[in-house]
């Protein structure tokens, strides 16, 4: 899923602070992100740059923006299980 013209490696770091429900990571958690390409360095620091993570003046923590948790907070559903509930909904009534 690409999104406003992010890449699989930025949706990984942003996937990465949900996988482990935080809202900040140091530069060693985010340097061990494994991507086939390299690591989450170079990706959150373009995160950074998109607004998507706020950094301290060394670099050395992340933490994700109002941009970056509006990001994470969507959750799409296959149309299949959207009309399922619609359903199911529907027999409840």
């Amino acid at each position: 899923m690409l999104i406003k013209g992010m890449t699989p490696q930025e949706i990984r770091v942003l996937q990465e602070f949900r996988r482990l429900t935080t809202e900040s990571l140091p530069m060693t958690a985010i340097q061990s992100i494994k991507h086939p390409v390299s690591g989450g360095e170079a990706p959150a620091l373009s995160l950074v740059q998109k607004g998507y993570l706020a950094t301290d003046d060394g670099r050395q923590n992340f933490t994700l923006t109002t941009k970056a948790k509006d990001f994470l907070a969507y959750d799409p559903k296959p149309e299949f299980e959207e009309a399922a509930a619609e359903v199911a909904k529907e027999s409840a009534e």
